[in-house]
């Protein structure tokens, strides 16, 4: 159910017409995102003089940790949007519909912070209220390019949305940034609410997770962030990798986990590389990770990053040409999301500039896009090479495993990462299993000597580079 921020039948027209003015103005400043999870929920319970206070406006929100939010982050705002519409108005009052603490009022006069009366908190029944997500209308199955690289995800995804007992939970999805992980996640979100439109959904970056928890600890009200997630039917967590080293984060963050698999409900998290290989996440989340079902998306190769471009032009009705098209496809690699932009940058500057759409425009328009594209190189595409090369798998080059059929595609690897990225040395350390910045330059150093007096190594790495590097 999507809430619209409900009118109390007291507020006259007047109280009315300037809170749906000032909902406006705060979508329109604060944006759809945070709009949708923080101030949308809000209503209007007064604005007619029925309070202690004749020229005090009341707003309602469903929880104390919503409340104690909206207070902190926009109650001066909000005073100032009221006044401007109404100057009558001396005091805007920011109160918790159900049980919880004493609402605050913000005074015009002295802008600072006064206890309101205790009885408003029931004044509106409390109820459940159920929050829609914020899921990119974009981000849907039937928008999805689908082929041998991403079609177990793909698969996995549209089952885990349909009705019914959920076949595993949970979801684990990973891949490199811009691969689709996010795409899929949303579109999750869409066919189940599709299939159930009373169900409550919600979708947030495992940042937003622990900027909230934080938040909770600091109003003292972790229940409310508590009882919010672990309420839900389908809870979708982007990025996990950013909650790593994060120990209370963590401990929240297993414990919610633990909740929503036990309560039989869907799971869905993504991170930038599988869950045995996210360092600084404790072992118990990698375990709980890894009992559902762990499904990867490869980098796009070549015939998907095409078909990705045709569909996109048929999206935003373009005319590109096969050449321009072909020529994208081959330059631009390292993810989707670049080589969609590319597209969007080549058709917005021929429409502003009314040029045709050709090879020479798309070089020009694209120069800086092109040649970056050409030098950029990933560590986890340094890694895939390099093991399938030596029949290893990547987590092999990760472990503790020293055995020099490992040892030495790892110091492989690692003198590529050195060569081919803008990585520091702890940085290349930590992306091979956490290791220190030490046992990186010695890598650099054994590749270096054993490339001239190794034919077997220099050709490795030869051809390493040339694949690399193309």
């Amino acid at each position: 159910m999507c809430v619209e921020g409900l009118q109390g039948t007291s507020a006259p027209g007047e109280a009315r017409k300037a809170w749906t003015r000032v909902r406006a103005n705060l979508r329109e400043s604060a944006g759809i995102r945070l709009f949708e999870q923080w101030l949308k929920p809000m209503e209007l319970i007064d604005g007619d003089g029925n309070s202690d206070d004749g020229d005090t406006i009341r707003l309602g929100l469903p929880s104390a940790f919503m409340t104690n939010w909206v207070r902190s982050h926009y109650a001066d705002r909000l005073m100032m949007e009221f006044k401007a519409l109404l100057p009558r108005v001396r005091s805007v009052s920011i109160e918790t519909r159900i049980a919880g603490p004493t609402p605050v009022v913000l005074t015009a006069e002295s802008g600072t912070a006064a206890p309101a009366s205790p009885t408003v908190a029931s004044a509106v029944p409390p109820g459940p209220v159920a929050i829609r997500p914020v899921l990119d209308a974009r981000f849907t199955f039937d928008r999805f390019v689908v082929d041998t690289s991403n079609r177990v995800a793909f698969n996995a995804a549209r089952t885990l949305s349909e009705p019914g007992p959920p076949r595993f939970s949970p979801l684990f999805l990973h891949a490199g940034t811009g691969q689709g992980k996010t795409h899929l996640m949303h579109a999750i979100g869409h066919a189940f609410l599709e299939a159930r439109p009373g169900a409550t959904v919600i979708c947030m970056s495992a940042e937003r997770f622990m900027y909230d928890f934080v938040a909770a600890m600091r109003a003292r009200d972790t229940f409310s962030f508590k009882q919010r997630l672990r309420n839900a039917d389908l809870l979708l967590i982007d990025d996990l990798q950013f909650i790593a080293g994060k120990d209370a984060t963590q401990e929240e963050f297993f414990h919610t986990v633990n909740e929503i698999m036990s309560a039989g409900k869907r799971l869905v998290i993504s991170a930038d590389r599988c869950p045995q290989a996210l360092d600084g996440v404790e072992a118990r989340i990698v375990s709980r990770m890894s009992a559902g079902l762990v499904a990867d998306i490869k980098a796009p190769d070549l015939a998907l990053r095409r078909a990705i471009l045709t569909r996109k032009c048929a999206d935003i009705d373009a005319a590109v040409p096969t050449a321009v098209l072909d020529l994208l496809a081959a330059r631009i690699h390292a993810n989707i999301r670049e080589l969609e932009g590319a597209l969007n940058r080549v058709v917005a500057y021929a429409q502003l500039t009314g040029d045709t759409i050709d090879l020479d425009f798309a070089v020009a328009t694209l120069g800086d896009v092109l040649r970056g594209a050409q030098r950029r190189v990933t560590i986890d595409e340094i890694q895939k090479l390099v093991s399938a090369h030596f029949e290893l798998k990547p987590l092999d080059l990760i472990s503790a495993r020293r055995s020099r059929v490992v040892a030495r595609p790892r110091q492989i690897a690692m003198y590529l990462a050195k060569r081919l990225t803008t990585r520091s040395l702890p940085e290349i350390g930590r992306k091979f299993g956490g290791r220190d910045h030490s046992t990186v330059i010695h890598a650099v150093r054994k590749i270096e000597e054993l490339r001239d007096t190794d034919r077997d190594i220099d050709t490795a790495v030869r051809v390493f580079l040339r694949e690399l590097e193309a």
